[in-house]
């Protein structure tokens, strides 16, 4: 999965040049909880820093909501430019999604600036990427999904193709991972054949660690 497939297009800038106050009553009004900073120019502005809800709260005088309408009258008049984080990390439309994350999660950000060709054309938050998660674990389709343990060297993908064909199973998503040194297989599969599928699985030699049906709850075997 790319950036520019979860991305929010519709972004709300400001000019370095904004009130402080003003910045707090933009984010209101469009219910963001931050903004890249830009300096106008050809081809949509320069970017030149980001702000966020946090960045503002420092800024105001401690009895006063930054997002309250009273805010752009008692709030800071400097320029937004004053309080803004220069040194913006960005990435590209095209990076893949996990890039993104793992600048979030190293830089404890919550949102990224998305450029392509120097200008930016979105931006990706940590909310954006959960959504991306639960839909690539397959979110609300019904079925089921099994975590089961793996060997060195299984092939995960032909395993659960195997099995979900022999039981008239349908292959929404499947996918291995490493977690406190152990290797696992992860898939969920929708159709009639739920039960029998769990246990050609644990028949094939793999321990069965959850079984979680759709909506409905958990069961673990």
């Amino acid at each position: 999965m790319l950036v520019n497939m979860w991305m929010s297009r519709e972004v709300v800038v400001v000019p370095p040049t904004m009130p402080i106050a003003q910045v707090g009553a933009e984010l209101a009004r469009r219910g963001v909880r931050r903004v890249p900073v830009v300096e106008p120019g050809p081809r949509g502005g320069r970017l030149v820093g980001i702000v966020s809800i946090l960045d503002l709260t420092r800024a105001f005088p401690p009895d006063v909501n930054p997002l309250s309408p009273m805010a752009t009258e008692q709030g800071p008049r400097q320029p937004v430019s004053t309080i803004m984080t220069a040194n913006v990390r960005t990435i590209g439309a095209d990076a893949a999604l996990e890039d993104a994350a793992m600048i979030l999660l190293d830089r404890r950000i919550g949102a990224l600036p998305v450029m392509r060709d120097h200008e930016i054309v979105g931006i990706i938050t940590a909310s954006d990427i959960l959504r991306a998660f639960v839909a690539a674990m397959g979110g609300d389709t019904p079925g089921i999904r099994v975590t089961f343990d793996l060997d060195a060297g299984d092939n995960v993908t032909g395993l659960v193709t195997e099995l979900a064909t022999r039981h008239d199973m349908s292959v929404v998503t499947v996918l291995s991972l490493e977690r406190e040194g152990r290797r696992l297989g992860v898939v969920r599969v929708t159709g009639r054949g739920a039960d029998a599928f769990v246990d050609a699985v644990w028949q094939s030699g793999h321990r069965v660690i959850s079984v979680v049906r759709s909506a409905a709850g958990a069961v673990g075997r």
